[in-house]
């Protein structure tokens, strides 16, 4: 792993040798080890460091890109070069802005030491716990253990010089009764792999897959839904893909355009991105080294704002909230550390109580928007879907398919926990998120 000097250096040999008016870099490296299992046994172990260098170089009004993976001299002079090759043939901006200027980052421990240097023999044992306890109840587990250390170092021509450092870990398993329609989910994510509950959660996928024995049919119709933190950050996420960014708001793809004021959901919900705050992954810059921000997207229900990179920010004449991504990035800003504000629920259990009729979902899966505006989504449930009468689960059901405007679905709700769970995202970031209780939910038959 390259510590700060050398990755600032590296940085900085690129950067002199860009032949540009102005001009980054940035060197990304990521060193991942992951530990795999499945049939209730280890079966991959492998471990890999990824290094990047990007450089974006620009030449009057004109802007290009290029990144490389090697780090010798001729590596980093190449892809000095070429991004400023690629901005003497781009097309010519007079909006362009200018780099970003150098500003202090927060202080954020987001470095762990124990996540860093984690054994195989320690990811291993975490492993060991959930294959064991599976076994013993005649159950097969599958999942990985994962250990990751993200570095970035930007520098720029303005003066620019960020370095940031972080580690993360996750666990995850689904536990199988011998039919592929019987599977019980569970997952965690920390900076701390030493924090990790392996035992918890093996516990909590060994429930659900003993839970989930014969399954019945869902019949068509609207539910009410308890959703356990899975699919609540599956709903968080969705909503940043579709419309946190400014860049979507600024085309008028986002379902915030023209509702910035105004009240979309439950007052009861609160979202908002936050790199700094501990309970999440840290993270004190952006991909253009701009210190992050604390933003708030929707409070108690009224859309507030979107999330901006240098590049947006300048078109709408706000300062960049720290959220871009690696350049050239087609998606824009992207709020990477989400938070959904919690209630005063005590558990998943109060929630069933409180149901007449309704359905108990695990998590979603192989969710696609169908009219992003209206966050109208379709999907499957997956890994633990039961049925809940007066007051209690009465059995497991078949995943069921649903087409969900997730904004209508946030109009109604019922209730929150008190406690949130972090989650590493399926599409980026890490999410810390409740359940909810929802008034209702439309459920079709699987197909």
């Amino acid at each position: 792993m390259l510590d700060a000097d050398q990755m600032l250096t590296l940085a900085q040999t690129a950067l002199r040798a860009c032949p540009a008016d102005a001009a980054e870099v940035a060197v990304q490296v990521d060193t991942t080890a992951l530990t795999r299992f499945a049939n209730n046994q280890i079966h991959q172990n492998v471990a890999s460091e990824t290094i990047e260098v990007r450089a974006r170089a620009v030449v009057g009004e004109r802007v290009g890109c290029a990144s490389a993976r090697g780090l010798d001299d001729q590596a980093l002079l190449r892809v000095a070069q070429q991004a400023a090759a690629a901005a003497r043939l781009a097309q010519a901006r007079p909006d362009l802005p200018a780099l970003p200027a150098p500003a202090p980052l927060p202080v954020v421990d987001g470095y762990v030491a124990a996540t860093a240097e984690c054994t195989p023999e320690e990811r291993a044992a975490l492993v060991s716990v959930v294959c064991e306890r599976a076994r013993a109840r005649g159950l097969v587990a599958a999942g990985a253990a994962q250990t990751q250390v993200h570095a970035l170092a930007v520098v720029n021509t303005r003066g620019v010089a960020a370095y940031a450092c972080a580690a993360s870990a996750d666990l995850h398993a689904v536990v199988m009764a011998g039919e592929p329609t019987i599977s019980g989910y569970a997952a965690r994510a920390a900076a701390d792999v030493r924090t990790l509950d392996a035992t918890a959660l093996a516990e909590e996928a060994i429930g659900r897959a003993e839970r989930a024995h014969a399954p019945a049919d869902l019949p068509e119709g609207d539910y009410e839904v308890v959703l356990e933190p899975y699919a609540t950050a599956d709903i968080v996420e969705m909503l940043a893909y579709l419309g946190f960014s400014a860049r979507a708001y600024q085309e008028g793809t986002s379902f915030l355009c023209g509702r910035l004021g105004q009240q979309i959901v439950s007052e009861h919900v609160s979202i908002w991105d936050d790199a700094l705050d501990p309970h999440g992954l840290p993270f004190p810059c952006d991909y253009e080294g701009v210190p992050k921000r604390r933003v708030a997207l929707i409070e108690r229900g009224v859309a507030h704002d979107v999330v901006y990179d240098t590049e947006t920010g300048a078109r709408a004449g706000r300062a960049s909230t720290g959220h871009a991504l690696p350049a050239p990035s087609t998606f824009g800003p992207m709020p990477l550390h989400l938070f959904m504000g919690t209630g005063d629920v005590a558990s998943v259990e109060q929630f069933v109580a409180g149901v007449d009729r309704g359905v108990l979902v695990t998590r979603f899966w192989y969710t696609r928007p169908v009219h992003p505006r209206q966050v109208i989504v379709t999907g499957m449930t997956r890994d633990g879907t039961f049925l809940i009468e007066q007051g209690r689960v009465v059995g497991p059901v078949r995943n069921a398919r649903y087409t969900q405007s997730y904004l209508a679905a946030l109009s109604d709700m019922r209730g929150i926990t008190r406690d949130a769970a972090l989650l590493k995202g399926d599409m980026f970031g890490a999410h810390n998120v409740p359940a909810l209780h929802l008034a209702r939910w439309h459920f079709q038959v699987a197909t």
